[in-house]
């Protein structure tokens, strides 16, 4: 729906801490979205991070090692925004579920986040590993926010197609 995604690049969601959830099959522009919301919010003057789950993790997982959580994550709470894509395409050690746990608890009613994932909400304690984690990190995540289902076939699979028989035309 354009209307909906032109109010959501206004930013009213990140001035009252809500989050945005992008879920459904691979290809179906999730990733798209998200990153064109960040360039809008950035118009509109508003602080924003893109950064990958599995590069979340490991600066989590290092800072960790080098003791520096806390400033880890006051330098986060920085943004507006986090954009963090392709949560659950890679499951995390029991540590590094802890941390990303912690992570977005930081942010909780604190600061704005955007998910990308190609999970459904079942599956996600098999990311996650723990039930109970998965049930109250879901629980935070999912309060107040604005959850988009993008499923249908992946655009890069049609384009693949669609040049497959252009060369079989030339």
């Amino acid at each position: 729906n354009k209307n909906r995604f032109l109010t959501l690049a206004k930013g009213e969601f990140v001035q009252k801490k809500e989050n945005i959830l992008f879920l459904g099959n691979s290809g179906t522009g999730k990733t798209h979205l998200a990153t064109g919301l960040g360039i809008e919010l950035i118009k509109n003057g508003l602080k924003v991070k893109f950064i990958t789950a599995a590069q979340l993790v490991e600066e989590l997982l290092l800072a960790k090692e080098e003791h520096t959580l806390l400033s880890f994550e006051k330098k986060w709470l920085k943004f507006d925004v986090i954009i963090i894509d392709e949560l659950g395409y890679v499951p995390f050690s029991k540590i590094g579920s802890e941390l990303l746990f912690q992570f977005f608890s930081s942010r909780y009613e604190r600061a704005s986040v955007i998910i990308t994932t190609n999970l459904d909400f079942t599956e996600w304690t098999s990311v996650f590993g723990d039930e109970k984690m998965t049930a109250a990190l879901l629980d935070r995540l999912t309060h107040k926010a604005h959850i988009h289902l993008l499923n249908g076939e992946s655009y890069r699979f049609r384009q693949s197609i669609k040049r497959k028989e252009n060369n079989a035309e030339g």
